[in-house]
């Protein structure tokens, strides 16, 4: 593994731009900007926006949230993990309301790192966030597959899969959607087989050079495919107004705000930790940059941009291109502003299903298909989070399947540590001695209550509580209706002993 010299121990951008880093800040910020670009525009246009938004906010992301301290290499921009919720968002709200939403998200996140509770991301569930990210990447292909084929998704997640037969058959008596699904499916393969090249042409970042053969390709055959729509960057950014500000107060518009405000979180954080291991520099503080992420979404949010988060491919690109400093991160949001500002209508060539094709691709990765076998072979109860989080957003949304994800990991936490042994010994003069160890919780009740009911009747029956390290209110009221119900009857007697003291 190629080790990198620690990035510069300073936050002044003066220092990041001189020196001898500076080179090989500016080689990396252009191989970033060259991966960013089609994935800014590809996010943008599956969130049902203008294209241009997408671009505004990867200038935010390296303009502002890339001079902030926090984590010293990762990139911020519009990332395909918020494509549905977004789209969701735009569809039920409007796109005004939508700055609106990426404000208070944003605000919500320079609160919570200022309350350092950055680090607490760090104690979700892993299966919950691959959980997550499957669910993301079948709602995201599911939908994208029509876009791929020129078409319309006809809603969300469950109609848009019962809508695929439909879908096949009608692009395959339709030569305008054939071209269109044939544009699509190539740049998926370009994608697939890209790291199959020379190493020469791989110095092109895979999306880019997908988008650019697809977007040759259409225009020296002249298909007849739906391309972008180009407005330009002034056109598209505005700012939310009082009217949609006071929206804010709808229980919905407030759930999408939360639904914001924790998943682009848990997604930086997590992409910070995952490029803290790509380097060997100064390692991420995560209340700070979970600071650096509220910041860069509240101005987005004022712009009437996407929501951002940190994006773990063009961070990973930017490591391996050698980026020494912030300043790669800063630099590629100024190609990004130089290219929206003064090459626009480059957009208007690009194919809408070439988009799909890189979205279709992005949404497969994040299905952690590799990796879900051997997880169900060590884990099952983990496999089996996982799988229902995925499944969850895909048959709801994604605010309820998280918290459904969520949920099932800690009543799995609860039942993995409430383990309870019960043993059963005959004594001397017919007496019957139940000892219990361990944590006695309402989990285990049902199999507690059942040993002690199947015990024999008109009996003497000690039930020794000292081993158990934890009496729950359910299990204790549940032990002393039993105690009073057996020696109601006068059969047999039961004595209670009390657990042993925890330790203070």
């Amino acid at each position: 593994m190629v080790r990198h010299r620690p990035p510069l121990p300073t936050h002044h951008l003066s220092a990041y731009l001189s020196g001898r880093h500076l080179s090989r800040d500016v080689t990396a910020s252009l191989v970033v900007f060259l991966v960013a670009l089609p994935l800014c525009v590809g996010v943008a246009v599956a969130s049902g926006v203008p294209a241009e938004l997408g671009l505004v906010t990867g200038i935010v992301g390296g303009l502002v949230t890339g001079v902030l301290p926090g984590s010293s290499l990762q990139v911020s921009g519009p990332a395909a993990g918020l494509t549905v919720l977004v789209y969701e968002a735009v569809t039920e709200f409007g796109l005004p309301v939508l700055g609106a939403i990426v404000f208070a998200a944003g605000v919500l996140q320079l609160a919570m790192g200022s309350l350092r509770l950055g680090r607490w991301f760090r104690a979700i569930s892993l299966s919950v966030v691959q959980g997550m990210l499957a669910g993301i990447g079948l709602v995201l292909i599911a939908g994208q597959l029509y876009a791929l084929a020129g078409a319309k998704a006809p809603g969300r997640g469950p109609a848009n899969l019962a809508g695929l037969p439909g879908l096949a058959a009608d692009t395959a008596g339709d030569s305008a959607a054939l071209a269109a699904a044939a544009v699509g499916a190539c740049t998926v393969l370009v994608l697939v087989l890209w790291r199959r090249m020379p190493a020469r042409a791989r110095f092109v970042p895979a999306p880019l050079a997908a988008v650019a053969l697809a977007t040759a390709v259409t225009a020296l055959a002249d298909l007849p495919v739906g391309r972008i729509e180009v407005n330009g960057l002034l056109a598209v950014v505005r700012p939310p107004g009082t009217g949609q500000f006071a929206e804010l107060a709808g229980p919905g518009v407030l759930g999408t705000v939360l639904a914001f405000t924790l998943i682009a979180s848990a997604e930086s954080l997590f992409s910070a930790a995952a490029v803290d291991r790509l380097h060997s520099g100064p390692r991420t503080d995560f209340d700070k940059e979970l600071m650096a992420q509220g910041a860069g979404n509240a101005v987005c949010g004022l712009l009437g941009a996407l929501p951002m988060t940190a994006v773990i491919v063009r961070s990973s690109a930017n490591v391996q291109a050698g980026a020494r400093t912030k300043a790669s991160r800063v630099l590629h949001g100024g190609w990004l502003l130089l290219f929206a500002a003064f090459l626009p209508e480059v957009l208007g060539a690009i194919p809408v299903a070439a988009l799909a094709g890189v979205l279709v691709h992005a949404g497969a990765k994040l299905i952690p298909l590799k990796s879900l076998l051997p997880l169900w072979r060590s884990h099952r109860g983990e496999a089996l989070v996982l799988a229902a989080t995925a499944l969850a957003i895909l048959a709801t949304n994604m605010f309820e399947g998280v918290l459904l994800g969520l949920l099932l990991a800690v009543l799995k936490s609860a039942w993995d540590t409430s383990h309870l042994h019960t043993e059963v010994t005959e004594l001397p003069g017919a007496a019957i001695l139940v000892r219990l160890s361990g944590n006695a919780t309402f989990l285990r009740l049902p199999r507690l209550l059942e040993t002690l009911e199947s015990l024999p009747v008109g009996r003497s029956i000690e039930v020794d509580l000292t081993g158990v390290r934890h009496l729950d209110h359910a299990c204790r009221a549940a032990l002393q209706e039993w105690v009073a119900r057996h020696n109601a009857d006068g059969s047999g007697t039961v004595r209670l002993s009390e657990p042993a003291p925890t330790p203070a």
